[in-house]
C-alpha cells in the first residue's frame, strides 16, 4: 500500500489462474536471469546460486501424485520476496534432476498451483497477477473473513489438478531466514477439506502436507557494505558516528551496539511523533530496567509502539482491538481496502463530482492511516536476542534492512530502493511430509474436535519448519 493513492480505485477482483505450459517453459529458461537480477537489472547482487536438500522426497511424491494415490500441499517458508524464485527452482531443476537420479518417472508439467496475497499486485503492478495466473497461481484475500472465491479455487484445485497446491502458512514475508513466524490455520484446513471432499468423490487418495524451507546466506560476508549501510542510516537519523571506546570489541559486539543505539534512537523520536502529534500516552512498561538488558527493554518499547500505531489505524477504522499484532494487521489492512477500492459503489464514472471528491478524500486518508499498520508490520518478528542468539552477517543484514524498510516509509521521497548487500546463497529443504489423512479420525467427530485437529497440525507444522531452519 502506497501513501500515494490519492483517489478511489475500483474493487479487487479475484485474479483465477490461467495455466499456460509454454509461458511455464519461457520462465524456466529465464530463471538464472531472474534470479541475478529479479527484473532490476541496475542491481545486479540477488541469488548466485540455489541448494537443495531432499528433492528427492518431493519426486516420489510428485510420482505418487500421478499414479492417483495421493493429495499434497507444499507449505513452505517465506522469509523474503525472492522466495517464489527458490521454489521455482526446486520444482524446475531439483525435482526432476533428482527424479532421474532415482529413477523415478514423472509426466510435465512438474510444477504447481500457488496462493499469492491480492495485495501483492498493488505495490508490485497488474503485471504480476497476469504473470502469476498464466504460471497457475491464484489471488486470495488474506484479511477477508471469508474470501469464498479463493477458498473454492483452492478446494477444487488440491482435490483435481494435476499438479499439488503451494501455499505460505505465514500469509506474509517476516525478514529473517532463522525465524518462522506464526502460522496461520488456512493451511491445515485446507488440507482436512481436501479429505472431506475426496470422500464426497469416493476417492481413496491420502493427503499430505510437505514442509519447505528457504534460507539466505551471503558467500562473501559483506561486512564493509553492512557498516556503510548503517553509516547511512545514522547520518539520516541523526546519529553522530559511534566512537568505539574498546579497541578490543569484535566487529559483531561493534556493529551490535550500532543497531542498539540506532534502534533506541527511532524508538525515541516515534514516541515523540506519537504523543505529540495523534495524542497517545506511553503505558509504563512493567519490567524492572536496573536488571533488565538493553535488547529487552528496546523490544518492550518496541511492542507498546508497535500496539500504540495499531491504536491510531484502529480508532480511525472503528475497528477493535483483538489478538496479536498480526491479527491486527491483517483485519486494517482489510478495512483500508474497503475504504479504497471501492465495492460498495456503482461504476466511479457515473459518480457526481461531489460524491467521487468525497470518496477521493476518504481512499487517500485510509491510505495514510495504513501507513501506520505498514510500520508495525516490518517489525512483528522482531525478538530481543535473534542476533545475540547466532550473530551472523545475514542476521544482522536482516535486522538492519528491517530498519531500512521503516526509514524508507517514512522518506519515500528521498530513499531509493531496498539496498543490495552482495550476492546471496539461496538454501531449499524440503521436509517429511505430514500425513493430514492419518489424522483425520480426531477431525471429524464434531467441531470441537476439528478445531483442535487443525490447531495441532498447525502447531506441528510449526515445529517442523523451526527445525527444519534451525538445524539447517
Amino acid at each position: 500500500m502506497s501513501e500515494e493513492i490519492k483517489s478511489v480505485q475500483p474493487p479487487l477482483k479475484f485474479i483465477a489462474p490461467r495455466f499456460n505450459r509454454f509461458f511455464l517453459q519461457i520462465v524456466r529458461w529465464s530463471l538464472p536471469l531472474l534470479l541475478r537480477f529479479r527484473l532490476r537489472p541496475w542491481l545486479p547482487a540477488g541469488i548466485i546460486s540455489v541448494q537443495t536438500e531432499n528433492a528427492d522426497t518431493l519426486a516420489k511424491l510428485y510420482q505418487q501424485l500421478q499414479m492417483g494415490k495421493i493429495r499434497f500441499l507444499i507449505a513452505f517458508r517465506h522469509p523474503e520476496v525472492d522466495d517464489p524464485l527458490s521454489m521455482f527452482y526446486l520444482l524446475s531443476r531439483a525435482v526432476p534432476a533428482a527424479a532421474r537420479e532415482h529413477g523415478i518417472s514423472l509426466k510435465e508439467p512438474i510444477h504447481t498451483h500457488f496462493i499469492y496475497e491480492r495485495g501483492m499486485t498493488i505495490w508490485a503492478g497488474d503485471w504480476l497477477g497476469e504473470f502469476f495466473s498464466r504460471l497457475g497461481g491464484f489471488s486470495i484475500r488474506r484479511g477477508k473473513r471469508v474470501d469464498k472465491t479463493g477458498l473454492q479455487t483452492a478446494r477444487k484445485l488440491f482435490l483435481n489438478s494435476n499438479m499439488p497446491l503451494t501455499v505460505a502458512p505465514e500469509g506474509a514475508t517476516n525478514g529473517h531466514s532463522g525465524l518462522v513466524s506464526p502460522l496461520e490455520p488456512g493451511v491445515a484446513q485446507l488440507a482436512f477439506w481436501c479429505i472431506e471432499d475426496l470422500l464426497k468423490a469416493h476417492r481413496v487418495e491420502e493427503v499430505f502436507i510437505v514442509p519447505v524451507t528457504i534460507q539466505y546466506s551471503y558467500p562473501n560476508p559483506p561486512w564493509e557494505k553492512l557498516g556503510m549501510l548503517l553509516s547511512k542510516l545514522e547520518a539520516m537519523s541523526g546519529l553522530e558516528a559511534l566512537l568505539v571506546k574498546n579497541s578490543t570489541e569484535s566487529r559483531e559486539e561493534i556493529y551490535y551496539q550500532r543497531i542498539l543505539r540506532l534502534a533506541e534512537h527511532l524508538l525515541t523520536q516515534m514516541e515523540e511523533f506519537y504523543q505529540h502529534f495523534y495524542h497517545q500516552q506511553l503505558v509504563p512498561i512493567d519490567i524492572d530496567f536496573k536488571s533488565t538488558s538493553p535488547n529487552h527493554i528496546i523490544i518492550a518499547r518496541l511492542h507498546r509502539l508497535q500496539d500504540i500505531a495499531l491504536q491510531v489505524a484502529e480508532e480511525y477504522f472503528g475497528i477493535e482491538a483483538q489478538g496479536t499484532f498480526i491479527d491486527r494487521c491483517r483485519r486494517l489492512e482489510e478495512a483500508g481496502w474497503s475504504y479504497i477500492y471501492r465495492d460498495d459503489l456503482p461504476s466511479l464514472d457515473t459518480l457526481t463530482p461531489l460524491a467521487r471528491g468525497l470518496a477521493d478524500w476518504v481512499a487517500s486518508e485510509a491510505a495514510k492511516r495504513m501507513q501506520h499498520m505498514r510500520l508495525v508490520e516490518s517489525f512483528v518478528a522482531v525478538t530481543a536476542t535473534y542476533i545475540q542468539d547466532k550473530p551472523t552477517v545475514e542476521r544482522f543484514a536482516e535486522t538492519t534492512l528491517l530498519i531500512f524498510d521503516m526509514m524508507s516509509r517514512l522518506q519515500k521521497n528521498t530513499l531509493p530502493g531496498r539496498p543490495r548487500l552482495g550476492w546471496r546463497q539461496s538454501k531449499v529443504t524440503v521436509g517429511e511430509p505430514i500425513s493430514v489423512t492419518q489424522r483425520w479420525e480426531s477431525y471429524k467427530q464434531n467441531r470441537q474436535a476439528a478445531r483442535k485437529a487443525v490447531s495441532e497440525l498447525t502447531k506441528d507444522l510449526h515445529t517442523s519448519l523451526q527445525s527444519m531452519i534451525s538445524n539447517g
